[in-house]
């Protein structure tokens, strides 16, 4: 009757460990569009932290991954942060917007609820 009860407590520690939410392994994917008064901002660096409704931090070792903001075609510049699971992500984002000579900031929490799909998120930022 122990090991039966063992095995089973084991069984839901397992279980319960490798419920995996948030982060890498999953068929979601988050295109980011740093924008500043409306307009993207090419090269800016984004950020992601899996598991974050808040900014953790303004380091790049407070985040999980990050990417450049690119312009692809004729489309805005934006970074793209595929194989996510459901969950809670932030993204922040810092560049320079050369209309105004700034260096500019922001972030915000992102929510994905579903399986799969494409998410589109504008990140807003402001001059420092």
């Amino acid at each position: 009757m122990k090991k039966v009860k063992f095995a089973v407590i084991a069984l839901a520690v397992f279980f319960f460990l490798s419920c995996k939410k948030n982060g890498t392994g999953g068929e979601n994917t988050i295109a980011a569009f740093p924008k500043h008064h409306g307009v993207t901002i090419p090269n800016a660096t984004v950020f992601i932290k899996y598991g974050a409704t808040e900014l953790p931090g303004v380091n790049a070792s407070d985040f999980d991954d990050s990417k450049v903001a690119v312009k692809e075609g004729s489309g805005d510049a934006h970074a793209h942060f595929e194989g996510l699971l459901k969950g809670d992500y932030y993204i922040y984002a810092i560049g320079f917007d050369s209309t105004v000579n700034e260096t500019v900031s922001g972030g915000i929490a992102v929510k994905i609820s579903k399986k799969s799909g494409e998410q589109d998120v504008d990140v807003p930022l402001t001059e420092l």
